[in-house]
């Protein structure tokens, strides 16, 4: 299938690894010029160089720190400077979740609670503000948040909520920029294999003596298919999502975790 994503440009921001990395990957091959964004320009310019290796696309690094409404005005800015047009947005950049124990309701600090929404929540909101503009001028545009399953199921306080939040908002702009031509969804990541997976799988090798195997299969034993998800696996979606083609799906929240847990969400 042609995407006709050619000739497109997106900003990505968390864009230097992981999920992030994995879709400019994917926008590479499909002719869409990208910026990639996140705190460490050493990290992106590394990713950039990469992916413009592999793909033979366009990809410009940016450093910004989403949590702060001035970095984020400067990066989006300079990014359709040089791209010449804003076409994606693909909100990525927040806090890694699963890396510890989440905390209980005496542990969690305001410093952990406002971390985490002013990155997560402010942050994709103030990117989609910014972004918005661009894209209503030219009457198309699409904007993907990355939020994630603890939005539908509880065992982290704050993930939870921020993920939530990240849906109404996804859902909240959806209504008032579709009929601007832009449409704006949510993508709820579970588990899923990045640059991070090899080190927690030899953590649980390490603490519970057994195989590789074996910890990545009790990792995933929640998950319907067997196996946890690869990040281009997700990225695959959300390439499609940012695509002309998705123009049916507007304000939803899009699980890509292989079918994890039992409840059903209609």
């Amino acid at each position: 299938m042609d995407l006709s994503l050619k000739g497109k440009t997106a900003i990505i921001t968390g864009g230097s690894r992981g999920i992030g990395k994995a879709v400019g990957r994917e926008f590479g091959r499909e002719g869409v010029d990208v910026a990639l964004v996140s705190r460490s320009i050493g990290d992106l310019e590394t990713t950039a160089q990469e992916l413009a290796s592999e793909t033979g696309g366009r990809f410009i690094a940016i450093a910004a720190d989403t949590s702060d409404e001035n970095s984020i005005k400067t990066m989006v800015q300079q990014a359709a400077n040089e791209l010449g047009h804003l076409n994606i947005l693909i909100n990525g950049a927040a806090r890694v979740g699963g890396s510890r124990p989440a905390p209980k309701l005496a542990e969690i600090t305001d410093e952990d609670f406002w971390d985490d929404m002013k990155t997560k929540v402010l942050g994709y909101l103030t990117c989609a503000r910014e972004v918005a503009p661009y894209m209503i001028k030219q009457g198309w545009g699409r904007i993907i948040n990355i939020s994630g399953l603890a939005a539908r199921q509880s065992g982290t306080i704050i993930g939870s909520m921020r993920n939530v939040s990240v849906a109404a908002m996804s859902k909240n702009l959806a209504d008032e920029l579709g009929p601007k031509g832009i449409n704006v969804t949510v993508v709820h990541p579970g588990l899923t294999r990045t640059e991070r997976t090899a080190a927690i799988v030899e953590a649980q090798m390490s603490s519970q003596g057994i195989t590789a195997e074996e910890a990545e299969k009790r990792m995933a034993s929640n998950i319907s298919i067997g196996r946890m998800i690869d990040a281009e696996e997700i990225a695959y979606v959300v390439t499609f999502l940012a695509s002309p083609k998705s123009i049916a799906i507007n304000g939803d929240g899009i699980a890509t975790a292989g079918g994890s847990g039992r409840a059903i969400h209609y």
